[in-house]
């Protein structure tokens, strides 16, 4: 009996873990359209055009935005870029805290990416890890002409000197806070917003 009671109890304290407040919602649908368009835009004028390009999505949510970012380049220029798939899991360094178990996806890059340049996407950029762990697994594939990063929100809060070169909305937020990202084939919705625990 006292076993069933804190097993229930134990329950409820995760499933309170896992609620959110939302407190601001920095974009919709429209917003997050606009802004990977003028992202496209800025990408292809650094850029000087389309040629040896490739967006990178990093798994997860960069890679429909990745693939978005494309969409935009081929209706601004005719052409499409490039895209890759980046699977970062083995370079993470908070691997033991991720899952027991992590699941690895496939990455999906050219053979020889030594032509290109590599434009990594992701949905939020904040202490810089995921990034570098992102480089480390671009850096073991080869020796690309060069790497940017193209990310919808920077909220802040690095913690190793990492910085987007295209960038949707930067925003100030709170440790506590967290940015959410959500895309319609992952989340079934297409916003972000800022939430907080409850």
């Amino acid at each position: 009996m006292l076993q069933a009671k804190h097993a229930n109890q134990t329950r409820k304290e995760r499933s309170s873990a896992m609620e959110f407040i939302e407190k601001v919602r920095l974009m919709d649908a429209v917003a997050m359209q606009r802004a990977l368009a003028r992202m496209a835009s800025e990408i292809v004028e650094h850029n000087k055009g389309t040629e040896n390009l490739l967006i990178t999505g990093i798994r997860r949510r960069g890679v429909p935005l990745a693939e978005r970012i494309a969409d935009a380049i081929e209706k601004l220029e005719g052409a499409r870029p490039k895209l890759g798939v980046l699977d970062i899991t083995l370079y993470r360094d908070d691997l033991s805290l991720v899952a027991p178990k992590p699941v690895l996806n496939a990455t999906e890059m050219p053979e020889d990416i030594s032509p290109y340049t590599i434009v990594l996407v992701d949905d939020v950029l904040y202490t810089g890890r995921t990034i570098r762990a992102a480089l480390d697994a671009v850096f073991d594939l080869g020796r690309p002409k060069c790497v940017q990063l193209a990310v919808l929100v920077d909220r802040g809060h690095r913690e190793l000197p990492i910085q987007a070169d295209y960038v949707g909305e930067k925003v100030p937020t709170k440790a506590s806070e967290i940015v959410k990202v959500m895309v319609e084939s992952i989340d079934g919705a297409e916003q972000a917003i800022i939430v907080e625990h409850a």
